[in-house]
């Protein structure tokens, strides 16, 4: 096992001015054309019913800072957390909150709205934070937060196409020592990292108060399906280690591992506003 952790300066990665005024959880992917292509939460009010599109950025590289080119998936109704995976020369865009909408795009500007299944999905089990995680030629999990109990979880689904997913069980929960318990659950943005056959699961643990917006949280299992149960660290699943950054992605460039952070205006984030980048390493 080993303990990622931040290495280098926060640097700012992307700073909306046109379409909105901030970025919260969002996705970050290469495409066809070579580019870095960023999606995010955003409007012009940090406010989570005010955000009912995705501003898209373009960038060359993770060093540099990306440009502004538009809105995506503007449809007049919640759109949060996108996460954006390709599968032959289509992009699959998921997104919350409940219940799971799916958008594919070819070319990574145009959307178009598309069916898909969740089948068996436990009440509140899936409402919001999509991210899928590509384990065969046709294998898929998806991790999605929801609620089991009365508090925070991650349900795992399961897909050979990315149109229809089973119900697989909760790959974490929240134990009655858990110590956030909002209504809503406090595990956001899952982001699960494979590397040398182990499995990183990165949740930003938070009931939105400032001294905890930046608190994510990792766990590693070598079962990509489970990782427990937690209580506040004392037995269950215990962390390996909590990095400072809210609803992260783990990215790779060049043998690099990047990590970035992002947030509402006004909360602990290294750039109000902005989508910022670190670098990762691992000990």
């Amino acid at each position: 096992m080993k303990i990622p952790y931040i290495s280098g300066e926060w640097n700012v990665l992307f700073r909306p001015q046109k379409n909105d005024n901030y970025v919260n959880d969002h996705c970050v992917v290469t495409g066809s054309d070579g580019k870095w292509h960023l999606y995010g939460i955003t409007s012009f009010a940090a406010n989570s019913y005010n955000e009912r599109y995705f501003v898209h950025g373009v960038g060359d590289s993770l060093e540099s800072p990306f440009t502004e080119v538009g809105r995506s998936v503007d449809r007049g109704t919640l759109a949060w957390a996108p996460c954006v995976i390709r599968r032959d020369d289509n992009y699959f865009m998921f997104y919350g909150p409940s219940p799971t909408c799916l958008a594919v795009s070819f070319d990574m500007y145009e959307w178009f709205g598309t069916p898909v299944t969740l089948k068996n999905e436990p009440l509140m089990g899936a409402h919001r934070d999509h991210f899928i995680l590509q384990t065969g030629e046709n294998d898929y999990l998806m991790y999605v937060v929801g609620v089991h109990d009365k508090k925070g979880a991650v349900s795992l689904f399961t897909s050979h196409d990315l149109l229809t997913w089973d119900f697989d069980g909760f790959a974490l929960t929240s134990g009655d020592d858990a110590p956030l318990k909002p209504g809503w659950g406090a595990m956001e943005s899952p982001f699960v990292v494979k590397k040398d056959g182990l499995y990183y699961l990165f949740i930003t643990y938070t009931d939105c108060a400032d001294e905890n917006y930046c608190d994510t949280l990792v766990f590693c299992s070598e079962d990509p399906r489970r990782f427990g149960e937690y209580n506040g660290g004392i037995g269950g699943a215990i962390p390996i280690t909590k990095l400072n950054a809210h609803a992260p992605e783990i990215l790779t460039e060049n043998g690099q591992y990047y990590i970035t952070t992002c947030g509402w205006t006004g909360k602990p984030i290294p750039h109000d506003g902005c989508v910022s980048i670190a670098r990762l390493d691992w000990n």
